[in-house]
Parts: C-alpha cells; sequence; structure tokens
C-alpha cells in the first residue's frame, strides 16, 4: 500500500446526537492520511465509539459527513467498507463461523469470491495472526484475546486500507493484551493505516504517530502524543507512570 498525498479518510464537521439527549459527537473534523497509526484518546462516554460508526456507516449523520477517498460514506456504504475495516470492542458480536476458518473466511463468501482465493485469504490471515493451529476449533472456545484476533483476521481476509478497533484491549489480561498488541503493531508495519481508540494510552502510545482527544464530543486535542501527553489529564485520560517519571514514552510490553 504505496504513500499518498491523498487522505483516505475526511471528517468533516460531523455531528451525531442521540434523540432526546444532548449526547453524541459535535462538529469533528480531521483527516487520515495513508500510513498513519492514530489513538482517538478519550474517557468512557467520550464519543469515541459514535464516531468510529461513522467511517464505514454504522451510524448516519446528524450533520456534516465523512468522505473515504472523495467518496461520502452515507452514499457509498459498501465501498467504505471494503477500505474501512471496523474491529468492535465486544469481538463475540462479529463471530458469525462454527470453526474459526469459517468465521474469517466470512467476508469473501459473502462477496463471492472464488473458492480458491477464499481459502488462500483466509489461510494467510490466520497464519499472520497466530490462528491457524486453531481453524477448526469452535469460536466460542476462544480467549478473549484470540476472538480479538480472528475478528481482525476475518477483516484482514477484506484487505483493509485503515483498520479500526474500538478500545481492542478493554478486559483481556496481559497475555492476550501482548499479543493482541504485536498484532496491531504487525498490520502497521504491513502498511495498513491503524485507528485505535482508547481510555488507556499507555499500551499503544509508542506506535502513535499521532492522538485526537476526545472530550464531550469534540476534538480537544489533535497533534504528536509526546505534544500532548502532559495535558490528557485535565481530559479523564491517564498519563503513563514512565512519561510522569520524566521517562518520555517508552513500550508497554518491552
Amino acid at each position: 500500500m504505496g504513500k499518498s498525498n491523498e487522505n483516505i479518510i475526511e471528517v468533516k464537521r460531523l455531528s451525531h446526537i442521540y434523540s432526546g439527549t444532548d449526547r453524541g459527537i459535535k462538529n469533528i473534523s480531521f483527516g487520515v492520511e495513508p500510513g498513519e497509526f492514530i489513538i482517538i484518546a478519550g474517557k468512557n462516554g467520550s464519543g469515541k465509539s459514535t464516531l468510529f460508526r461513522h467511517l464505514n456507516g454504522l451510524l448516519s449523520p446528524t450533520s456534516g459527513a465523512v468522505w473515504v477517498h472523495g467518496k461520502t460514506v452515507d452514499s457509498n456504504v459498501e465501498y467504505a467498507r471494503q477500505i474501512v475495516g471496523m474491529i468492535f470492542q465486544d469481538a463475540d458480536c462479529q463471530i458469525v463461523g462454527q470453526t474459526v476458518f469459517e468465521d474469517a473466511a466470512f467476508g469473501p463468501e459473502n462477496i463471492g469470491l472464488p473458492a480458491i482465493e477464499i481459502h488462500k485469504r483466509t489461510t494467510n490471515a490466520l497464519k499472520q495472526l497466530g490462528l491457524l493451529h486453531l481453524k477448526d476449533q469452535n469460536p466460542a472456545t476462544l480467549s478473549g484475546g484470540e476472538k480479538r484476533r480472528l475478528a481482525i483476521a476475518g477483516v484482514l481476509t477484506m484487505r483493509p486500507e485503515v483498520i479500526v478497533l474500538d478500545e481492542p484491549f478493554s478486559n483481556l489480561d496481559y497475555s492476550g493484551t501482548c499479543d493482541l498488541l504485536s498484532a496491531i503493531i504487525w498490520l502497521h508495519k504491513a502498511g495498513h493505516t491503524i485507528i485505535l481508540s482508547t481510555h488507556d494510552i499507555e499500551k499503544a502510545l509508542f506506535c502513535a504517530s499521532r492522538m485526537i482527544i476526545i472530550h464531550n464530543g469534540r476534538v480537544a486535542g489533535d497533534d504528536k502524543p509526546q505534544t500532548l501527553l502532559k495535558d490528557v489529564e485535565k481530559f479523564g485520560i491517564r498519563e503513563p507512570c514512565a512519561s510522569k517519571l520524566g521517562m518520555g514514552i517508552v513500550p508497554w510490553n518491552k
């Protein structure tokens, strides 16, 4: 996936207010360049998940728009979902197959790819995510971290340019978090643009080229992580211990 001057995603004055409330996102604008690794940071309830659900048409804006390669998502949902792959916080909601292999193969089967291409893409994705040895296993028996990696494998078979992960480390133990973080780093090095939301920035901070802070549904900061780090606690985000100790940004699982 080559570097381009064109933004893959353009979020322009995006708002989504839930009916009967003042909750949601308000007038959010930013662009995403190819190859970026962006953390969308914010405390729980800040609007991160609402924002993400507009990136591939799961929600429609109250006002504003999201553009993917110059096409509005609302009018080109299928196209947007080919470019932008979404990994939800609850991996169980993405499991549709009776076996790990069937689950990962669902996307290519659904768009009618030839059987040999489906098998090739699925085998490669499971191998890359360290799950090929579990291909005949029932997904329900997997650990939380394995389920998240299976969700990524299923998205990977569709060959998206952008992979969006909503609170990917939530409720994972240390081992599962390490395995998942390694997979995300590998995806970025392989050429995928990564957008990752979290209220616990420490795990992914070392990998990120950019951080966008969402607070009360609005963009409160958009810059390099090291520039924003000392201000994050005013938005309900914990500053990593290493930063507080003057060590800067260090790998979480070094």
